[in-house]
């Protein structure tokens, strides 16, 4: 392994552990040394990665806005299967990869007050609701999505979402439920 390769190691434990925490106890609780203690690392070496906490966390809150910005590129035919395809691939991550109901919960704590404001801005660019909502009303008029306000529906399917995806991340042996149960919040029958 190159050292380049053991650097970018290293920083991925980093992210991580730190989303680990920073979802477990919070961000105003989580600190340095917390982390560089759960990777038995030191404090030093942890700040050769990344500057502060503050910068940790943004990052990983970047992160989740790129997840976002993926979802967004997702092609469709008919927006129920945008959001078929969609759940689907989120709810297989959350099978195989703890990390990702993880950054759900980080997401919803970092637009909260108490979160440094910078870092609560960027999160706040991350308006799923709002995006699908639109594609509600194109579902509505093609008679594939149920009648009712598109920004309401939007706002339950994703709640839910939400919900399933942070109870997961916190209850990791809980069962989640099949695609076809979520998206039939907004499927027309």
């Amino acid at each position: 392994m190159t050292r380049k390769e053991q650097k970018e190691m290293r920083q991925k434990q980093i992210m991580f552990k730190a989303l680990e925490l920073f979802v477990t106890k919070g961000y105003a609780e989580t600190k340095i040394s917390d982390i560089a203690e759960a990777l038995g690392i030191s404090v030093g070496l942890l700040f050769h990665y990344y500057e502060s906490k503050e910068k940790l966390y943004m990052e990983l809150v970047q992160m989740g806005v790129e997840g976002t910005k993926n979802s967004e590129k997702t092609t469709f035919d008919d927006p129920v299967a945008y959001f078929e395809k969609i759940l689907d691939g989120l709810l297989s991550a959350a099978h195989e990869t703890p990390w990702v109901c993880q950054m759900f919960a980080l997401m919803a704590q970092a637009q909260r007050p108490g979160i440094p404001e910078e870092i609560r801005q960027l999160a706040m660019t991350v308006d799923q609701i709002r995006f699908s909502s639109v594609l509600i009303e194109q579902g509505q008029k093609l008679g594939t999505i149920r009648e009712g306000d598109p920004m309401a529906l939007s706002n339950a399917f994703w709640c839910c979402v939400q919900g399933l995806m942070e109870y997961h991340a916190a209850v990791p042996d809980m069962p989640l439920p099949e695609t076809e149960w979520i998206v039939d919040i907004i499927r027309k029958k």
